[in-house]
């Protein structure tokens, strides 16, 4: 039997193991569009380089939706198209190509965080649950039925990159368990009005991640983690710049709002409610994971100190 051709986008930790899933369950990936890899994006494998490793033409195009690329995927006439975390609208013309459809995976449990950063916005949002979601593609951002989900539990010091991964591992079985209906032409559809209420995030801009002293503790942890480590890190803007907080710990001891306090524990920054005590800090390019340097970090960037 003649395998199945498919058209494949994909960026991204999720991206690199969805592809993965697609190959181990027999789908013949006649080309891969992605990007190429930024200097910070090292701390994973790029699906171009997967891709390099089983023969498959990898091209990365300026404009996915151009005449050129739309005219060769027309000559490859593919049965399915898939996109996992591309970063390009997808037009319609292009959708309508693949023989089986146009398949897309996100990283929520849609209809809820459609849009960009659904892993950082859950985060953001203390959600306890997210999950992957793999649905028929429309001309509308993470548009069209409902094929499969997978739920994931966030735990509570759940950060963006261990979210990321878990996603990714939830991407790549996904893939591989609905294949089959996929390829058989007999995959469930959801509308994804019937499975709950639809929410919306942009992509996430610098300022978003922007800390404030008026924030409870909990808004202030919740955006530390998602955007701790490999991300740019949550901030605060001080007398003589920004102050990236790259980790902190939630704690009971008392610190008054926009105050630092040494302790035992280590020093606290406050906030509306509670403090938070900290565990990193970053300043321009110097990290310090000291607690002895905390102090004298915050001391120098104007944040007063809690005298006892």
């Amino acid at each position: 039997m003649t395998p199945l051709r498919a058209v494949v986008c994909a960026y991204s930790p999720v991206g690199r193991e969805a592809l993965a899933g697609l190959l181990e369950a027999g789908v013949e990936v006649a080309v891969l569009y992605t990007y190429a890899q930024g200097p910070d994006e090292k701390w994973f494998e790029a699906p171009a380089e997967l891709a390099q490793r089983h023969g498959i033409p990898v091209r990365m195009a300026a404009n996915f939706n151009a005449d050129a690329v739309y005219d060769e995927l027309r000559e490859l006439a593919p049965d399915f198209l898939f996109s996992f975390y591309f970063r390009e609208m997808i037009q319609a013309r292009v959708l309508a190509l693949p023989r089986l459809g146009a398949y897309n995976l996100h990283g929520s449990l849609l209809p809820a965080y459609r849009g960009r950063a659904p892993i950082n916005w859950v985060l953001v949002k203390g959600e306890t649950r997210t999950g992957v979601t793999l649905h028929a593609m429309t001309p509308k951002p993470d548009d069209g039925d409902v094929i499969a989900q997978v739920p994931l539990a966030i735990d509570w010091d759940e950060t963006a990159l261990s979210l990321t991964l878990k996603a990714a591992a939830a991407g790549r079985q996904l893939m591989k368990e609905a294949l089959p209906a996929l390829m058989r032409g007999e995959a469930p559809r959801l509308p994804q009005k019937t499975l709950g209420p639809s929410s919306y995030f942009g992509g996430r801009k610098p300022d978003d991640s922007r800390l404030d002293f008026a924030m409870t503790a909990k808004e202030a942890f919740n955006q530390i983690r998602a955007v701790a480590d490999p991300w740019p890190n949550a901030y605060l803007e001080t007398s003589r710049g920004k102050l990236h907080v790259a980790w902190a710990l939630p704690t009971a001891l008392p610190c008054p709002a926009g105050t630092f306090k040494a302790t035992e524990e280590g020093v606290l920054l406050g906030f509306a409610d509670q403090a938070l005590r900290i565990v990193a800090l970053r300043n321009h390019s110097q990290r310090s994971e000291r607690p002895t340097d905390h102090a004298a970090w915050l001391q120098a960037l104007g944040i007063p100190e809690t005298k006892p």
